[in-house]
């Protein structure tokens, strides 16, 4: 069976119900139930915007029946034999029927849905402005003329270039690239894979009015600090030194890092008291740093990942909209990991489908142009845009309360908020946070600290161990075991003394190496802005980085131009809907089969 249309439809609908359609194909929307029989077709039914028929009644007068309610585009989804859908495509009130298995290979489709979606943002539900209006209600912040201003929020990630919405005077700064293109002039500080950008717009974007593009906390500062390359690779040990610079670094050339936003996560296979990524982040936490962490994008049952399950952070998941602007029937999204009895999310904000800054020329732009959204926009899901949200929230409280403690800033995040559903017990302790109540009252009027662990994380586990089974590799071999990425033996108890401390970097040094070759060491995050003069907004022809060598010490002694990646750590893992491969970062998993990561 293939696409059918009929009757004058209007071309607006129809792209709606194709982009749902497309949605349902690679998992944004729940698949039909299992107890669907083989030869059972599942489809989206439009109807006439005038039509007072019941959809139940409708479908079970065919032999199907109703899986969901898509109001958005006054349609809904059916399972239904495959033998009868002309029937329901002959009733007069049913103006299309969508097969979204056919809508495999409909790329075009995809595009003309998100290009309608960009004309529909005002009131789509994965709008910035829907999100801070409607969702999380953080425009009682800004009525109280609470923005984020003087706070910094550190965002490590794969850097963020200047586009639109980012480049207002003082918005942005570098701090230092650690990433493998840090030897580059042409690509340093840029984030030439679009997971950066896309987080600095949900947490900070600012157009230079209030009628223009808004993340949750216009008035912040985002310190860019790039850990990650084109493919996303990055080795727990970048990620680690990222995090010291940042606690030891916090307040120096008039910066005032009050939030990290980590939106990474391996699967670590030791305790949060011992991993070394973990002991790193409470540290920051202690140092008097939000640390807000996406919790992962493997499902509902599975653990939070590493360092999301340190007690000392916000562990972020994420929450599905349900194609609607308001709250009231969103859900806990499928793909957010939910934890265990021994540590589960703390709370849930908008992660599907949310609509921020493209990045041009990026690895996800290039690779997933469906995802584009007119010029300037993208569509992403995962906990990391979820933890960005949250990201953006922590700012305004901070702005607000510039003496509340991590603690109090958590605890009054999760003190008020919406139940959403969810068929997972772990799941349902987190609520939908929301700002409304919140606006009214300090963090100081809960009055409670919350109910951390008596001892603290000592950090004398294993880097190997901290990396799970994700790696990187130079020429096909593979960094591992007790070394950092310069092939410098691991010393855990040398570095969590320094960490401690807030001694870990020394000038160009790090945990006793020096980051050579890179030139961030007294000049490049100066807290002056970046003149945007390196960013040319085209593509990355695959051979700009080729020829850069990181220093002098490289665990092969050659150069990263043969890094390859073998995790899926970063919690953004999906752009619009389409999954990331198990294998590499740049997955091609592309169809309504892919799996959710």
């Amino acid at each position: 069976m293939t696409l059918s249309f009929s009757r004058g439809d209007s071309r607006v609908r129809n792209l709606l119900i194709l982009f749902v359609a497309m949605a349902m194909a690679v998992g944004l929307l729940a698949a039909p139930p299992a107890s669907a029989a083989v030869d059972d077709t599942h489809v989206i039914v439009g109807l006439s915007e005038d039509s007072a028929v019941e959809p139940a009644d409708l479908v079970r007068g065919v032999g199907g029946e109703v899986v969901r309610d898509l109001g958005i585009i006054d349609s809904f989804s059916a399972v239904v034999p495959g033998d009868r859908v002309d029937e329901l495509l002959a009733h007069p009130d049913v103006v299309s029927v969508v097969e979204d298995g056919s809508l495999q290979i409909l790329e075009d489709g995809w595009e003309n849905a998100t290009g309608i979606s960009a004309s529909l943002a005002d009131n789509y539900a994965g709008s910035l402005e829907s999100i801070v209006d409607k969702t999380i209600e953080a425009e009682e912040f800004w009525d109280k003329g609470y923005y984020g201003k003087g706070v910094d929020v550190a965002l490590i990630d794969s850097g963020v270039v200047p586009v639109q919405g980012l480049t207002t005077a003082g918005k942005v700064i570098n701090g230092p690239d650690l990433s493998f293109e840090s030897q580059s002039d042409d690509l340093r500080y840029l984030d030439t894979y679009g997971h950066g950008t896309h987080l600095a717009g949900i947490i900070a974007g600012y157009d230079g009015s209030s009628s223009g593009f808004m993340g949750v906390a216009p008035g912040a500062r985002i310190v860019n600090v790039k850990v990650a390359n084109y493919e996303g690779a990055v080795d727990v040990s970048q990620v680690i030194a990222a995090i010291d610079w940042v606690v030891q670094h916090r307040n120096d050339n008039g910066m005032n890092i009050r939030v990290i936003n980590l939106a990474y996560g391996t699967d670590s296979v030791q305790s949060a008291q011992l991993d070394p990524l973990s002991f790193a982040v409470e540290q920051a936490w202690r140092a008097g740093v939000v640390v807000v962490v996406a919790a992962g994008n493997d499902g509902n049952s599975a653990a939070l990942r590493n360092p999301a399950f340190n007690p000392y952070v916000i562990a972020v998941g994420a929450s599905d909209s349900n194609y609607t602007a308001k709250p009231d029937n969103d859900y806990v999204a499928g793909f957010t990991n939910c934890g265990t009895s021994d540590r589960y999310i703390d709370v849930l904000a908008p992660g599907r489908s949310i609509i921020s800054l493209r990045n041009p020329g990026s690895t996800a732009d290039v690779n997933y142009p469906e995802a584009r959204i007119g010029d300037r926009f993208f569509l992403g899901s995962g906990t990391s845009q979820a933890s960005a949200v949250v990201a953006g929230a922590a700012a305004l409280i901070v702005g607000a309360y510039p003496n509340a403690t991590p603690d109090e800033v958590k605890a009054y995040l999760m003190a008020d908020g919406r139940e959403l559903k969810t068929e997972s017990k772990y799941c349902s302790v987190a609520r939908l946070i929301n700002l409304d109540e919140l606006a009214d009252d300090g963090p100081e009027h809960l009055n409670y600290r919350l109910q951390n662990p008596g001892t603290y994380a000592s950090g004398a586990g294993s880097l190997e161990k901290a990396r799970g089974s994700h790696h990187i590799a130079v020429d096909g071999v593979v960094l591992q075991d007790e070394q950092d990425i310069f092939g410098q033996k691991w010393n855990a108890e040398v570095w969590a003394k320094y960490s401690a401390n807030h001694m870990a970097w020394d000038g160009g040094d790090w945990n006793g190496t020096s980051w050579s070759g890179t030139s961030w060491s007294g000049t490049s995050w100066s807290g002056t802005s970046w003149s945007g003069t390196s960013w040319s907004g085209t593509s990355w022809s695959g051979t700009s980085w080729s020829d850069y060598v990181w220093g002098s010490s490289s665990w092969t002694g050659t150069s990263w131009s043969g890094t390859s990646w073998s995790g899926t750590s970063w919690s953004g893992t999906s752009w619009s809907g389409t999954s990331w491969s198990d294998s590499a970062w740049l997955g091609l998993s592309w169809g309504h089969t892919s799996k959710m990561l």
